[in-house]
């Protein structure tokens, strides 16, 4: 039974929490003080031992802990990937312990919380989606300090929304149209040369995300794949049937490549979803060509020659192809102002892209193979994605639908083509290793035939 005391003009009570120390074998005791009368405390002291049989009580000292020791902890007891946990640091220490590190977890209020959350989301340089993702973290925190038996309640409603609706603001995107990809290619090939002009086509006609992209090597990639592959069953497998009886020309996603620890790291790719992807005939024509003109172990090799992931891809590559380029002089002999040390032709900015994100062509090329008609099933596993419920559990993808897939893109291409007609031109401040010019007349020239 709860007894209460005689403090000063107030009353305070104390209660048996139900645990016992474990040094001394002695019960531990709770007590709150500041009731009016001695009927308030000990009521309060009956409420509370009702919670400890009833197991919902916390204790006091257990809902003390400090948020900057719970974050610390929580952080290193979660399992996620390399990008994931880096992330959660980053917004851990960023937003959620400057607001929470000095307060309790058991004094965290709804109101406290809610009125953080309208601040967070109205800082101009914390976005929607990112606001989203610290406020997850946040509440995934919370949860599990309820099961941690820190606090009874998460302070994170998960009722429906209240407050004004909000429409939530989608990115502006126009439909990806082959000329604008290619002459985004044309743009990479004047920049960068043949290797730009390809990866811009393979990113479009794959869907592969950028950091696959700068990772893909040269044994995972036609001509070379599956043959060369170093998994010995994978090889069995793929061999039979991507290079049977009707061959498919195709690539593997097999690595991604990320920063970890300060090091350049070839890492699974995203959400560890390792696929195969048949690429049109054309595509496959322009990675032999690519592969015979260089000797990286990188398909992609960056502007020097060395792996594409150190570069600041966004800035130094993708806003100069998209944005566009006025033409730059040499720089006179003995130095001095004007000119550049790498002069080159200009090139326009392809309005569809200009100041978008380069991920955009990963997006393009779903909604290409979603306008094909092709089964969700294929479209989402060449995407890199799981299909929830039965439908992922009992669908798979036939070599009849990746057929499929690369024959409504090569005859994307083949309706492209003539309309650049027979005298299209590579523009490059430099020789180029391979004869684009020559193969585009081919492609012209069969394209015209077969329509």
């Amino acid at each position: 039974m709860p007894w209460p005391e005689k403090r000063g003009n107030k009353w305070r009570v104390r209660w048996d929490s139900g645990r016992v120390h474990p040094e001394t074998g002695k019960k531990v005791y709770d007590s709150q003080s500041g009731f009016d009368t001695e009927r308030e405390a000990y009521d309060f002291g009956l409420d509370r031992e009702s919670d400890v049989r009833n197991d919902r009580y916390i204790s006091r000292r257990d809902g003390a802990v400090l948020m900057k020791d719970y974050v610390k902890d929580w952080l290193d007891g979660i399992d996620v990937g390399h990008l994931r946990e880096k992330a959660c640091r980053s917004m851990a220490r960023l937003y959620i312990v400057p607001r929470w590190g000095e307060t309790a977890v058991g004094d965290i209020k709804p109101s406290s919380y809610r009125g953080w959350k309208k601040d967070l989301l109205a800082r101009p340089n914390v976005g929607a989606d990112y606001g989203r993702e610290i406020l997850g973290l946040f509440a995934m925190m919370m949860d599990d300090a309820v099961e941690d038996e820190l606090r009874k309640a998460s302070p994170v409603s998960h009722k429906r929304r209240r407050g004004k609706y909000t429409k939530k603001v989608k990115e502006k995107k126009r439909y990806m149209d082959i000329a604008d990809v290619h002459q985004l290619a044309c743009n990479a090939l004047t920049y960068w040369g043949f290797p730009g002009y390809v990866f811009i086509l393979t990113m479009a006609c794959t869907g592969m995300r950028p950091a696959e992209l700068y990772a893909l090597r040269r044994e995972y990639t036609h001509p070379a794949w599956p043959a060369a592959d170093p998994d010995e069953e994978q090889r069995e497998e793929s061999l039979e049937r991507y290079a049977g009886d009707k061959p498919m020309p195709a690539l593997r996603v097999q690595h991604q490549h990320q920063w970890k620890d300060s090091t350049l790291t070839l890492l699974p790719p995203k959400y560890d979803s390792y696929r195969t992807l048949v690429v049109p005939g054309f595509l496959a024509e322009l990675l032999e060509m690519l592969l015979k003109s260089h000797e990286s172990e990188w398909v992609f090799p960056s502007i020097n020659g060395g792996p594409l992931a150190k570069a600041n891809f966004t800035y130094h590559y993708w806003r100069t192809i998209a944005d566009g380029r006025e033409a730059t002089t040499p720089r006179a002999k003995g130095g001095g102002r004007g000119g550049s040390w790498r002069p080159m032709p200009g090139w326009p900015a392809v309005k569809a892209y200009e100041g978008k994100r380069l991920y955009l062509l990963r997006h393009g090329h779903k909604e290409w193979i979603d306008e094909d008609g092709h089964s969700r099933v294929a479209v989402e596993s060449r995407m890199g994605h799981e299909i929830a419920g039965v439908e992922g559990t009992y669908s798979n993808v036939t070599p009849t639908m990746e057929r499929a897939i690369m024959d409504s893109l090569q005859a994307r291409w083949v309706r492209f083509v003539p309309t650049l007609g027979a005298d299209w031109e590579p523009v490059s401040p430099k020789p180029l290793p391979v004869d684009l010019s020559g193969w585009m007349k081919l492609q012209v020239a069969e394209a015209e035939k077969s329509d």
